[in-house]
């Protein structure tokens, strides 16, 4: 009988685990889709620099 009840100890502590991961897990990934999505809109900001830059010494260079 003490197996029995050993067994359910470790079921129980393996089902509250995963219940925490579960509870938690959403808001990492939101978190992380955000820090994404704000890099994103930062290097097109920096990629059409880049290209107001590139096209300016191309004018004069070709001057």
């Amino acid at each position: 009988m003490e197996l029995f009840g050993g067994l359910m100890v470790i079921f129980w502590i393996i089902g509250f685990s995963l219940t925490v991961i579960w509870f938690i897990l959403p808001f990492v990934i939101f978190s992380i889709k955000g820090r994404v999505d704000e890099t994103l809109s930062r290097l097109e900001a920096i990629e059409k620099r880049i290209a107001s830059v590139e096209k300016q010494l191309q004018k004069r260079t070709s001057d």
